[in-house]
């Protein structure tokens, strides 16, 4: 991952799952990312209604010129996209696999901006097909920030990443694994080169 916010997310996830799977919805604490919390949101795990957003930060509200909650996450991405991204999001959820996705956001009325998506899976009532925490993570503010919106994201790449450290599992071993099959099924449709990796 490139952004330190999503290394910090993803550093705290691990912390609260300990040995399962996700942690609990209810486990998380605000106060403790309060440094990324402007860049973090919850899905509602419903493919059929594109993934609703339950809670989203303000600065990625801001990048969007609008409140995001009760909007579907698949209507924020391009329309040829979206079918990948559910996809995505729930081989996340199946596989209990966290997922890192690469974009590109495209600004109404100045330039595209790089943007970082992290997905984690997550319990909601010890149902793991429920909800998802991740971040939105620009590249950099962009200038045009609050003067203009992103209108759609571009789904560039994604890459699995492993909930282990590098002392439980070599980093040899882990770098070109094999994805487990339905985040493999999800990537290869689009014919693209993944790494699973823990190198953060």
């Amino acid at each position: 991952m490139r952004q330190a916010g999503n290394r910090e997310l993803f550093a705290y996830w691990r912390r609260l799952k300990g040995e399962r799977s996700a942690p609990e919805r209810n486990d998380l604490d605000p106060g403790a990312i309060r440094g990324i919390l402007s860049d973090v949101f919850i899905l509602e795990l419903n493919c059929a209604t594109g993934l609703p957003i339950r809670v989203a930060g303000v600065r990625t509200n801001g990048l969007f010129g609008r409140e995001l909650r009760a909007t579907p996450f698949v209507n924020l991405w391009r329309a040829s996209d979206r079918a990948d991204i559910t996809d995505l999001a729930e081989a996340t959820a199946n596989d209990a696999q966290p997922v890192v996705i690469a974009g590109i956001g495209r600004a109404a009325n100045h330039a595209p901006i790089g943007v970082e998506v992290l997905l984690l899976p997550l319990r909601h009532h010890g149902n793991t097909h429920s909800r998802l925490l991740g971040a939105f993570s620009p590249a950099s503010v962009p200038r045009w920030f609050g003067l203009d919106e992103v209108i759609e994201v571009e789904y560039v790449t994604s890459r699995v990443l492993s909930d282990h450290g590098d002392h439980e599992t070599p980093r040899h071993d882990n770098r070109y694994a094999v994805p487990p099959h339905s985040l493999d099924a999800a990537m290869n449709r689009r014919n693209q080169f993944y790494v699973i990796s823990s190198n953060l």
